[in-house]
């Protein structure tokens, strides 16, 4: 009997002989909880992959194959992105909550644009206790800042220190903060005067990847800087979230104005966070010292002034 054919049952209620016409059942089709994971996934190599090879100057229209000019780029900002949001997943399937796969989200890959607004994942609710919370919150920001470490170097070694009249008229420049400034120094050493490194895609890459750390490092509401902040001070999180967000008004106004954006962002996201089950259990030795670490990471990966136009002549 095939799948379009009627079955006939004859059976007796009563003492009343009834004929029932009922439909072969199908079996449930089976369901892909993975489908919209891949289809993010793929949408982002590919729109970082547009991004990676306009930087390199490729003319897509005219010859589409040199779309392998975003390869380097992609690939490392995608290894960064991947690293922190499985680090999460990881530390949060380690201490028992379900977590989801990471959801990559794809962007606009024009230039200034990269092609991604980063990847998030979905977790339960409640988070155990402050440890969880810590481990779960620190994971995917100092897994990330390792493999930017590590892009920023590699990258450094395929860039070019050239002078800076190279470039005319009015252009975007990338601020330096601390530890990509030291990294450089490491690298490259000190740059003549009037002279300025041009960033390889690898390198560029990893700093977004410092920029991404910071950013979520800010200790703010549920960003995992604000996970830190409430599993090492609990009750004390919300004044350090308005804070925070105080700074970055004054910091759109003295140095970059997108930061304004993150400060009014940051506000309709909420600068509270949800208690944890069991509140009472304190973190441990170990934990702190993780805690002054990334506190340590957040200052050498934070760049007041990330983007700056400039006019040079």
């Amino acid at each position: 009997m095939n799948e379009n054919e009627i079955e006939i049952k004859d059976y007796k209620v009563e003492g009343e002989d009834i004929t029932e016409d009922r439909r072969q059942q199908k079996p449930a089709p089976k369901r892909h909880p993975y489908r919209i994971h891949i289809i993010l996934f793929v949408l982002t190599v590919f729109t970082t992959l547009i991004a990676g090879a306009l930087q390199e100057g490729a003319k897509l229209l005219d010859a589409p194959f040199s779309i392998v000019k975003g390869i380097p780029f992609s690939f490392t900002l995608i290894s960064i992105l991947l690293t922190h949001e499985l680090a999460h997943y990881f530390a949060s399937r380690r201490h028992g909550m379900t977590a989801s796969l990471p959801y990559f989200i794809p962007g606009p890959p024009l230039p200034p644009m990269i092609g991604t607004f980063g990847a998030v994942i979905k977790t339960n609710p409640p988070i155990p206790d402050r440890r969880a919370l810590l481990d779960i919150g620190v994971s995917g920001p100092l897994a990330g800042f390792i493999v930017s470490v590590i892009a920023i170097v590699i990258g450094l070694k395929f860039s070019r220190v050239a002078p800076l009249e190279e470039v005319r008229g009015v252009t975007v420049m990338l601020g330096d903060s601390l530890g990509f400034k030291l990294l450089s120094y490491l690298t490259v050493g000190d740059l003549p005067d009037k002279a300025d490194i041009f960033l390889h895609p690898i390198a560029y890459a990893g700093w977004i990847g410092f920029f991404v750390t910071a950013m979520n490092l800010l200790p703010i509401g549920q960003l995992d800087g604000g996970h830190v902040v409430y599993a090492v001070f609990g009750r004390w999180h919300r004044i350090v979230s308005i804070s925070m967000v105080v700074l970055l008004f004054v910091l759109g106004y003295m140095s970059w104005p997108g930061w304004y954006l993150w400060g009014f962002l940051t506000t309709v996201l909420g600068t509270r966070h949800p208690p944890v089950f069991y509140p009472n259990i304190e973190l441990d030795s170990r934990r702190k010292i993780i805690a002054w670490v990334t506190l340590i990471v957040f200052i050498l990966a934070f760049t007041p002034e990330p983007f700056k136009i400039v006019e040079i002549k």
